[in-house]
Formats: C-alpha cells, sequence, structure tokens
C-alpha cells in the first residue's frame, strides 16, 4: 500500500502538470523547442551537471538568479544584462550586488546552446531549465519547465530595488510583494523553502542573529562566531547548516527549533498564518516538493515576453543591436 507522502507526492505531481498545462499564458509550452532545438533539455543539463560537481553552491546560486530574475518585470532574462555607458541594470541593485551570482554558469550553458541551435533559445528559458536542474542535481524535485519566453532589451535597477523581498522584511511585508506578483502566502512558504541550499551572506542576517529575540541562543552564537557585530559583511554562513547542499525540508525543521537565518526566514514560524504550513512543511517532505513544483510554474510564468516581443539574446549579457 502507497504511504501518506507517496499519495501526496503523485497528487501534487499530477496537480502541477495540470497548471502547467492550463495556467495563464498559453504561450508558453514545454514543447516549444520540440522542433527547433529538439536536445535543449540534455545540454543544459549536461552543462549544469559539469557546474554543480565543481562547485555544489552552485545550484542554489542558479535557482536565486531565476527567482530575482522573475520578480523583476517578469522572467525575461533582464538580471542577466551587463552594466555599460548609460545603462545601470539589475546587477548593481542593493540586493544583487556583491550577491548574485551563476552569471558565468549561464554563459556556458548559453554558449553550448548556440553551437546546436544556433539564434533560437532565450536566455530566459535557459536560466528556468538551469534552475530546475539545479534543483534536481542537488537531491530536489523536477517539474514540466514550460518554454517560450524571450528576452528582455532592457533591465529595470529601480524595480530591482523595490521589488525583491529583503531578508529583514516582516510576514506581512513578505505577503505584500509575493502577492504583488500573483503568489499566495502559501506560494511564498513554499519558494521559501529554497533556502534549505545556499548560503547568505553576514551583513544580512547580522541584525537578527544580534538583536532579535525569536532565535535559538545557541544557534545565535554559533552564527555570531563567523558574523562579528560589525565588518566581515561578506563572510558566509549556511542557511540550512544541517543539510546546505541537500535539497531537502531541514530548513522547515530549523524554523521549528527558531534557527532561521535571515529574520525574514523566521517570520514564517513566529506566531503568524504560516505556522501550520511550515510545520506541515518540516514533517512531509513530499508535501513541501508538491507545493515548491506548483510555485516555481506559478512563478516561472511571471510577465514572459512571449511572441514577437523582446528578443532571442546571442550574448546573454548583451543586448542584441
Amino acid at each position: 500500500m502507497a504511504s501518506r507522502d507517496q499519495l501526496i507526492f503523485v497528487v501534487f505531481s499530477l496537480a502541477s502538470l495540470i497548471f502547467s498545462c492550463s495556467t495563464i499564458d498559453a504561450q508558453l509550452s514545454p514543447l516549444f523547442y520540440a522542433r527547433t532545438c529538439p536536445n535543449l533539455q540534455a545540454i543544459v543539463r549536461e552543462t549544469m551537471i559539469q557546474a554543480v560537481r565543481s562547485e555544489p553552491r552552485m545550484g542554489a546560486s542558479i535557482l536565486r538568479l531565476f527567482f530575482h530574475d522573475c520578480f523583476v518585470n517578469g522572467c525575461d532574462g533582464s538580471i542577466l544584462l551587463d552594466d555599460k555607458p548609460g545603462f545601470i541594470g539589475e546587477k548593481s541593485a542593493l540586493p544583487n550586488a556583491r550577491s548574485v551570482r551563476g552569471f558565468e554558469v549561464i554563459d556556458a550553458v548559453k554558449s553550448n546552446v548556440e553551437a546546436v541551435c544556433k539564434a533560437t533559445v532565450s536566455c530566459a528559458d535557459i536560466l528556468a531549465l538551469a534552475a530546475q536542474d539545479g534543483v534536481v542535481l542537488l537531491g530536489g524535485p523536477s517539474w514540466v519547465v514550460r518554454l517560450g519566453r524571450r528576452d528582455s532589451t532592457t533591465a529595470s535597477l529601480t524595480a530591482a530595488n523595490t521589488n525583491l523581498p529583503p531578508p529583514f522584511a516582516n510576514l506581512d511585508v513578505l505577503k505584500s510583494m509575493f502577492a504583488n506578483k500573483g503568489l499566495t502566502a502559501r506560494d511564498m512558504t513554499a519558494l521559501s523553502g529554497a533556502h534549505t541550499i545556499g548560503f547568505g551572506r553576514c551583513v544580512n542576517f547580522r541584525a537578527h542573529i544580534y538583536n532579535d529575540t525569536n532565535i535559538d541562543p545557541n544557534f545565535a552564537a554559533l552564527r555570531q562566531a563567523t558574523c562579528p557585530a560589525s565588518g566581515g559583511d561578506n563572510n558566509l554562513s549556511p542557511i540550512d547548516p544541517s543539510t546546505p547542499i541537500l535539497f531537502d525540508n531541514s530548513y522547515y525543521q530549523n524554523l521549528l527549533r527558531h534557527r532561521g537565518l535571515f529574520h525574514s526566514d523566521q517570520e514564517l514560524f513566529n506566531g503568524g498564518s504560516q505556522d501550520a504550513l511550515v510545520a506541515a512543511y518540516s514533517f512531509s517532505r513530499l508535501l513541501f516538493y508538491g507545493d515548491f513544483v506548483a510555485a516555481m510554474i506559478k512563478m516561472g510564468d511571471i510577465s514572459p515576453l512571449t511572441g514577437t516581443a523582446g528578443q532571442i539574446r546571442l550574448n546573454c549579457r548583451v543586448v542584441d543591436s
């Protein structure tokens, strides 16, 4: 007889598949490149295997890169554009500067794709596929990636500074910022589970470990050892210290013990509306997986450029003239 978790996983897998075929933008499809670049997913996967094998942290970095792209004017590859004279893009925004990484990996994927499918696949779609591979390669779930996005010809420093949820946000602010992107509180809580992999900079969690009271004192002391009260802004600590390069549900288990690294993490379990869901995810990894998959598909559908909008960049860092 199937276990409860197995049944949950089947239900949510089917739900995510149905959602992927019936979401708002009918121009996106997992079969978009079936004729024009049939080996696309294999090319992306092989490049990501090499990247994650070389540096396991890269799986989390690419996932975060996709999140930061989609939350600023939609999933359009705008975060990949380099600054140049007369143009300051999203890479220089406060949430991204000295923080978002993985651009060289996307360059490598793009180069390998271009070698087989010239001027066919957008950087936005490459980023979407690479984000899924990063999760899968670290032990997480897979999902049906809908394709057909085109690349933006511009980027917004202002939107990147205002649309990305900060690590010091409270629960109400977080819910509002996700709602502005068409994502529910449940989507927000599931997507926050991406913090089960990756590392955080001291400057982003210093206030939480020194000033907040809703934190386990032993955990705070552990993090203070590598994040001093002043200086060391770029010192890194694992967001999920128990399994930092394994995509599992221990992030939520840490929240129940008041061991969230960021203030915004612990806000999900702090006597508020998401407490019960956090507890449920901590108990059932597959329940978390199901909701995470559904939320990733939904996030990937935020304001895509399709049809003749935008362009297919030959170099992800530069707008084609």
